[in-house]
């Protein structure tokens, strides 16, 4: 029942404590950042940090043994500038420091959630737009790919009823298959400029 508690506006003790741990390993982080929503083993955002050394990145994904990999992958490649936090999304930018600003931001092949009882759960939202928006420079980019045209059509919906982002028609930045995307017949990409 916990949320339900915070659909009524109560608050939840096990999420205050996990931003609560979150904070201290958060502190460093700065602005003008990279972020990789649902990173998985790390293989986009390591590829990602290797070819840009001057832009600080940082991957986030619930799953703590992907994350142990993520990290593995990132110590053998000597990356300083790539870090990964096993991490609830929300809870993750709840816990970040009030400077701490994104660039550009990746939701690459993301669970589509394809039965509509489930779309609820679906992470391209209105809600989840206007809180990641708080947390993004002016003109910033978020960058989302996903091979199931459903959430793409939602996604896109999802951006449009969203007065913080706009779509916006430029090529992708960096290309570099994940492991979803490898798999993949075809998939769809979107890109959104943060408005204000």
């Amino acid at each position: 029942m916990p949320e339900a508690a915070e659909v009524l506006g109560r608050r939840n003790p096990n999420r205050d404590s996990r931003q609560e741990a979150l904070r201290p390993a958060l502190a460093d982080l700065g602005t003008g950042l990279v972020l990789e929503i649902g990173c998985g083993h790390g293989h986009f955002l390591t590829a990602y940090g290797q070819a840009h050394p001057d832009r600080r990145c940082v991957g986030v994904d619930i799953n703590q043994e992907r994350v142990e990999r993520a990290e593995r992958k990132r110590a053998r490649a000597g990356l300083p500038n790539v870090r990964f936090v096993r991490a609830d999304i929300e809870d993750f930018l709840a816990a970040l420091p009030p400077g701490s600003r994104f660039a550009a931001v990746f939701l690459l092949f993301p669970d589509p959630w394809p039965k509509r009882r489930h779309h609820k759960n679906r992470l391209m939202q209105i809600s989840f737009l206007d809180s990641l928006a708080e947390h993004c420079l002016p003109q910033a980019r978020l960058y989302f790919r996903s091979d199931h045209a459903g959430y793409c059509r939602d996604a896109a919906r999802a951006l449009a009823g969203c007065a913080r982002w706009s779509i916006v028609d430029e090529p992708w930045p960096f290309e570099f298959a994940t492991i979803f995307q490898a798999r993949a017949s075809h998939h769809q990409s979107l890109i959104a400029q943060r408005e204000r």
